[in-house]
């Protein structure tokens, strides 16, 4: 079983990338919050079977209210606001790349709700990853049909600090309950924010093909079931700046694969950026800062 939780952290990195590919195949043919709140009902009643087969233990009413609060943050602001940039043309390698800034974010925030202790150099890679992303983004600023716009660039920062703030809560709250059971109410909590969303400022119109199909597949069963399991059993066995240092490889997972299916080129100088902001995550959590308190 050691064995098998070695290989964990490398399957979620590979697994959560290919999530930014899934909206881009997604997004041409479902608006981004329809495409969402279908996704979280299905996989909410995949995850009520799962309950059913496994005779998974029921939620209290604050572990369920924890859960659905994680899952609004995790689910709904994050995967909202990078579905709804990259519906508006961010292209995924990028999206990805802000996105890569989640480790530095996550480490800020677990030391000031966690307790654990932020070194300076927390505070210099936070600096440093800003200033690659900066560098990444200045050449398409603006430019016609980038897809890089105050708006997206926006959407996607505010969906960094909702997954930061997730996955601390998550940690917060306690993930001593039924795994199963709790990610049900996290799907639950972002179909809150998605679906009524859908409701207000979208017409729900969905063209249904094969992309859209394969999209949603994927999505589902891969992404909420596979990769977000992954991210709990993570979560439950480590500190929040080790967790979260892994999400500083998945813009370079899904630079490649964005290469690879749909042509996305970086030039060289946000290839620079791109290794200025992983030079700059990696600096504040190639170590695991030490707990300055027990408390929870």
């Amino acid at each position: 079983m050691h064995e098998i939780k070695r290989f964990i952290p490398a399957t979620f990195v590979v697994l959560w990338a290919t999530g930014f590919i899934g909206a881009r195949y997604a997004m041409p043919w479902a608006e981004p919050f329809t495409f969402l709140g279908t996704r979280f009902v299905i996989a909410a009643v995949l995850f009520i079977l799962l309950m059913v087969v496994l005779g998974s233990k029921k939620a209290s009413r604050k572990e369920a209210l924890n859960a659905a609060i994680a899952g609004m943050l995790m689910h709904g602001v994050y995967l909202g606001g990078v579905f709804w940039a990259i519906h508006r043309g961010m292209p995924a390698g990028l999206s990805a790349l802000i996105v890569g800034l989640q480790p530095l974010i996550t480490a800020v925030m677990a030391g000031k709700v966690l307790g654990e202790k932020i070194l300076p150099r927390h505070w210099l890679g936070l600096a440093i990853g800003f200033v690659g992303v900066v560098i990444v983004l200045w050449p398409k600023l603006g430019a016609l049909g980038s897809g890089i716009t105050f708006e997206t660039l926006l959407a996607s920062l505010i969906s960094v600090v909702g997954m930061s703030a997730g996955t601390v809560w998550q940690k917060h709250s306690g993930s001593s309950g039924d795994l199963v059971t709790g990610t049900f109410w996290q799907y639950v909590g972002g179909a809150i924010i998605v679906v009524p969303a859908a409701f207000l400022l979208e017409t729900r119109e969905v063209v249904i093909n094969g992309d859209l199909i394969f999209a949603l597949a994927w999505l589902v069963l891969v992404l909420s079931i596979g990769a977000i399991f992954l991210l709990m059993i993570m979560i439950r066995g480590g500190e929040m700046s080790k967790v979260g240092s892994l999400f500083y490889l998945v813009p370079a997972v899904t630079a490649v694969m964005a290469w690879a299916l749909f042509g996305e080129q970086l030039n060289f100088i946000q290839i620079v950026g791109m290794a200025i902001t992983t030079f700059g995550v990696g600096l504040a959590t190639a170590q695991v800062p030490t707990r300055a308190r027990a408390s929870r």
